[in-house]
């Protein structure tokens, strides 16, 4: 009798043992993160990131050249902006509100219902955990810049060429705080939470989350998994390159560049990934990938079926990570978007081809089919091709490596807009991985169909001169970002050089074919550089 005593003693001692150590290792580091008051860090302290190429951040509100503004006289950037091509009237012009994306009382009244939802959710939350917070209501304002981003775009593109809309946006979404941060819909779906059929590729060594600012706008934020002077590994195929943050930021400057205005607004910041993610986010899982690495550095991983191995985890340093931060579109349920495979998908598999590879009449085709023959479908698929090319390609492989923005397997657009409406260039992410090679076959649309809008051309011969040299008005552009130098030297001059390479493939074109077959009219006005200095090599 003593004996079984003895034995049920020993067993609630260490019962008790077990329910003490998940209090002190489980539970109460959770209660504690909760209960800690949050605060913004006062600084990006640049002796401890790990990135050692990027620079120390910038201050708080960095030059923004605009076209159309002021700014530096010897600015090549400020005069490229001032040129009478990026000031013509765009056409056709927007004649009313059928010519915007959003109506403004609608948008604002869906707007305020998610506010509304999404406070009584947090309340309800803050509730089931008994956690009390000075912390007020979030509140939408109309003059918010994510809401006049999203009610200002039309049919000819994102933003207007000279809206100060966009500046301020980028300056909000790298200083406000987060309130909130979960996966991507991407990833919920590699989970189970989502509908598997969206997702085209998951692989898993991508890792992008939505962050929710204190305005209550949000952006995608990619953070940084490769150093600026890493090169893309040759051997590595396209669909299973990592993503880079810098590419992010490079093609939304180039977008610009180009007049194109098709590239969400995005911009580089650095994250507290402990205070501005983990201690914000709701979403269990995520908080589960949060781990401390045997440097004392602040990690995470993505966690999916595919990939859930901490070798493939993004660290801070210890709490600070560098990453992109790219504006939200307006909701699918305001402006629904048509998701369409390109003609010229690439495979994802290790052998085969697609017909484009081997047929060199597959343009003729494509046009066969609605609405590539009847709109201005096709010439926005090549002038995203050529923004493509220029972001980066590699090595000419069959299944080439994955050294530039290869990956454009589908390609989206207003439905509002009808078929002419212009195609939104997202995910540029994997751009900019090798600059000594140049993957010609991403031109294919340019080569197979010679076709080009004139505007398209006109801004491309432009560019070419020494004036208005894209690596140098593009070196300028990104030095606004806080994480500047954006690119290294090489990727700045490749631009110049894959530039030169779309040119000639165009004169090839019209010398087979002639100009009015190959230039497609647009009111661009009469204006038309020279075209030996257009065309000299920079």
């Amino acid at each position: 009798m003593p004996g079984l005593r003895r034995d049920r003693l020993l067993t609630l001692l260490l019962l008790g043992a077990l329910l003490a150590a998940d209090l002190y290792f489980h539970l109460g580091p959770r209660v504690r993160r909760r209960l800690q008051p949050r605060e913004r860090p006062l600084g990006c302290p640049c002796a401890r990131r790990a990135a050692s190429p990027a620079p120390a951040p910038a201050p708080s509100a960095p030059r923004r050249v605009e076209p159309g503004g002021g700014g530096d006289p010897g600015s090549k950037l400020q005069a490229l902006f001032a040129h009478p091509l990026y000031n013509q009237p765009e056409e056709p012009p927007l004649l009313g509100p059928e010519d915007s994306l959003l109506a403004g009382p609608e948008a604002l009244r869906y707007y305020r219902r998610k506010v509304a939802r999404w406070n009584r959710r947090r309340r309800m939350y803050k509730e089931q955990l008994n956690l009390t917070s000075p912390e007020p209501p979030v509140q939408l304002r109309q003059e918010a810049s994510w809401v006049q981003f999203h009610l200002g775009i039309n049919r000819h593109g994102l933003y207007p060429r000279s809206s100060p809309v966009v500046s301020k946006l980028l300056q909000d979404m790298r200083d406000f705080p987060t309130i909130s941060a979960d996966y991507s819909q991407d990833e919920k779906a590699l989970l189970g939470a989502c509908d598997c059929s969206q997702i085209v590729k998951p692989s898993g060594v991508h890792l992008k989350l939505v962050l929710r600012f204190s305005d209550f706008g949000k952006a995608m934020f990619k953070p940084m998994r490769q150093q600026r002077d890493e090169e893309t590994p040759e051997d590595f195929f396209y669909f299973i390159d990592f993503q880079r943050h810098n590419a992010e930021i490079a093609a939304f400057h180039l977008d610009r560049i180009l007049d194109f205005r098709r590239v969400p607004p995005t911009v580089g910041r650095l994250v507290n990934i402990t205070k501005e993610i983990l201690e914000v986010t709701r979403n269990e899982i995520l908080q589960s990938v949060f781990f401390v690495s045997p440097a004392s550095n602040v990690c995470f991983f993505a966690k999916c079926p595919y990939m859930c191995k901490t070798e493939y985890a993004v660290c801070g340093n210890p709490h600070l990570l560098e990453g992109s931060l790219s504006a939200f579109l307006p909701s699918l349920n305001l402006a629904p978007r048509l998701s369409v495979p390109s003609p010229w998908i690439r495979s994802y598999s290790l052998a085969g081809r697609e017909e484009w590879e081997v047929n060199p009449l597959y343009c003729a085709t494509v046009k066969q089919l609605y609405p590539h023959g009847s709109s201005d479908r096709l010439l926005n698929i090549i002038d995203m091709a050529i923004f493509d090319f220029l972001t980066g390609p590699g090595p000419p492989q069959r299944l080439a490596s994955s050294t530039g923005n290869m990956d454009r397997h589908h390609y989206e657009m207003f439905t509002r807009f009808g078929d002419d409406g212009f195609l939104i260039h997202l995910d540029n992410a994997r751009g900019f991985g090798r600059h000594s090679h140049d993957e010609v076959s991403i031109l294919a649309p340019l080569f197979q169909c010679c076709r080009i809008k004139r505007k398209t051309l006109l801004h491309l011969q432009l560019l070419a001169q020494a004036e208005y040299r894209l690596s140098d008005v593009m070196r300028e552009s990104l030095l606004e970002d806080q994480l500047s130098p954006v690119l290294t030297e090489p990727h700045l001059l490749a631009l110049d050089r894959r530039l030169q390479t779309v040119l000639r493939t165009v004169q090839d074109c019209i010398e087979a074919h002639g100009e009015q077959s190959v230039v497609a009219d647009g009111p661009v006005g009469q204006w038309a550089p020279d075209s030996s200095r257009a065309n000299a090599t920079s």
